[in-house]
């Protein structure tokens, strides 16, 4: 099987592709579909505070409920994201990732109807499971189109909006919440229930206005359609330039177009380079390492056990011994401080640092914050214990836990997942890994509760090893992708399909045909280097748009 890889002489579409500065509507583009991560973060910070004991509304209208009630209404909604996940890696491809978001919207504007109007502890818990399908389809497709309308140089910083935004939503989450344990009647608790339904009612008519993929309209064998995708994401007809969308367009076409076992084959226009069978996420070695990374670093995210802390702050800061509202105004500052940790991380760092690096020094600094939380917790286990400046610790390493997380995985393995897989496993991938993390969020959720009835604040010891397995997994196991094009990730996976648009200098493309001694012929008995030039000469035949960009 030949290997396709760029010329090192003149300038490499890559360059000229990360010289240039992302348009308008691009971020627009990025930042509005996160709204649809803005319902991850709310959805899941606003039951914290209506299930707490402050919402005094809730507990007389539902009776009280038990533990296993209580544990229901939390867990229910990852398991729905879970099986959303799924659904999303269906849709992506056969509707389209700008119609998937809005089918996300759809669903999380009924589920979340449900909850506001719910009658009984059952039909809250059915709203609960709907609002989290929504959230599983919009947590998998929405760091998706971030990275396939962001420029390689800044895809970073546009995918990182799916944290910044979870982030944003659990502060509007935590000071909603908080504000409305002063109401008196039952729009305590429905209104803040009902609130997430406006968000998602404006991303469902919003994402009308904005641009489809163009990956995903090339895949679909509408090459005009997503040049023209191109051309509004670079600032339209009047502001585009025409060497950076003919070589953004060439990179795409190149690795859509071409692909196969040693013979040029020319998709059709059911586009069969399109996978629908997840066995292909293993059936290589390189698409086994990859499917790994997509899978691992969000189950490494659920396990540096942020869920923890998210969703069982009130329980932890009443361990250190804050009661009453205190507990929510600190889940407020909380939810602000990730705010702005997420934001400083997206914006100066994570595409200049890249993405492996955070990881592995993260999962490092979060083992070391979970033993410091231990041992302050640990001096409350002592009946009639009471130090405030042992309790102010003890919020000081939840904070440090969060500002660490804001600066490795929250952010990174939403980047990630998003750009190491190739073309036509994208939407399978995103689906697996994202389904992977909302596994073990329904896994945490459940044995969180029974962790710190039977070992108290041992069980932060759980997680701080979790971290320390992380940190190795880091470092052997994922490769760093940042400024890199998502057709040029495939090279560092190892695969051998991949084909990089030429250089400027360089018209023809690199072979390497001699394996075992044996000299392999394509088709038809041409040579491996008639077919390259074959390759090349067709490529420039089927690009002759360029005087039509110009003019425009």
């Amino acid at each position: 099987m030949p290997d396709f890889i760029p010329h090192t002489a003149g300038t490499s579409h890559a360059a000229i592709i990360t010289g240039t500065k992302p348009a308008l509507i691009n971020w627009v583009a990025a930042i509005f579909a996160a709204i649809g991560t803005f319902l991850f973060g709310y959805d899941s910070g606003i039951i914290s505070s209506v299930i707490s004991t402050s919402y005094d509304e809730f507990q007389d209208y539902f009776g009280h409920p038990g533990a296993d009630i209580t544990g229901a209404i939390v867990s229910v909604f990852a398991g729905g994201a879970f099986f959303g996940a799924l659904l999303a890696g269906y849709t992506a491809d056969k509707i389209g990732r700008k119609r998937t978001i809005q089918l996300g919207a759809l669903i999380a504007i009924i589920g979340c109807a449900i909850q506001a109007g719910a009658a009984n502890a059952g039909m809250l818990i059915a709203g609960r499971a709907i609002a989290g399908l929504a959230i599983g389809v919009l947590s998998m497709i929405v760091p998706m189109y971030q990275a396939e309308i962001s420029p390689p140089h800044v895809r970073g910083l546009m995918s990182g909006w799916t944290q910044m935004m979870i982030s944003w939503g659990f502060f509007v989450a935590n000071w909603i919440g908080y504000g409305c344990q002063y109401i008196h009647n039952q729009g305590q608790w429905r209104i803040p229930l009902a609130v997430q339904i406006i968000p998602a009612i404006c991303l469902f008519f919003g994402m009308f206005l904005l641009p489809y993929s163009p990956r995903w309209l090339a895949k679909q064998g509408r090459p005009e359609d997503a040049k023209a995708a191109l051309i509004r994401l670079h600032g339209g007809a009047n502001r585009a330039r025409t060497d950076v969308v003919e070589a953004e367009f060439a990179e795409m076409e190149m690795q859509i177009e071409w692909v196969g076992q040693g013979v040029l084959i020319r998709v059709t226009a059911e586009r069969e380079n399109l996978s629908t069978n997840f066995k292909d996420l293993f059936n290589t070695k390189p698409n086994l390492h990859r499917t790994l990374c997509g899978v691992l670093v969000q189950a490494m995210t659920q396990w540096t056990g942020v869920n923890v802390n998210n969703y069982y702050g009130p329980t932890i800061y009443n361990g250190l011994g804050y009661t009453g509202n205190t507990v929510l105004m600190i889940q407020g500052i909380y939810g602000a401080w990730g705010v702005v940790c997420t934001w400083t991380f997206i914006t100066f760092i994570v595409d200049r640092l890249g993405r492996r690096r955070p990881l592995i020094i993260g999962s490092a600094l979060l083992a070391c914050c979970l033993a410091w939380q231990a041992g302050c917790s640990s001096a409350f286990a002592t009946p009639g214990y009471s130090n405030s400046h042992t309790g102010i610790a003890g919020i000081a390493s939840i904070f440090m836990f969060s500002w660490v997380f804001s600066w490795s995985f929250g952010p990174v393995s939403w980047i990630y997942q998003s750009e190491i897989f190739p073309t036509n496993l994208r939407a399978l991938g995103t689906s697996a890994s994202t389904a992977s993390n909302w596994l073990n969020n329904v896994l945490i959720s459940q044995v969180t509760p029974y962790g710190f009835d039977h070992i108290s604040w041992r069980y932060f010891f759980v997680y701080m090893a979790c971290n320390l397995s992380n940190c190795v997994v880091s470092y052997f196991l994922f490769p760093e992708t940042k400024n890199k094009t998502l057709e040029e990730i495939g090279l560092l996976f190892g695969d051998n399909n991949v084909r990089v648009a030429p250089t400027d200098d360089a018209a023809t493309l690199t072979e390497k045909e001699e394996r075992k001694g044996e000299h392999r012929h394509l088709e038809a008995g041409q040579s491996a280097h008639d077919h390259a030039h074959h390759s090349e000469h067709e490529y420039g035949h089927e690009h002759e748009g360029e005087a039509v960009l110009q003019q425009m």
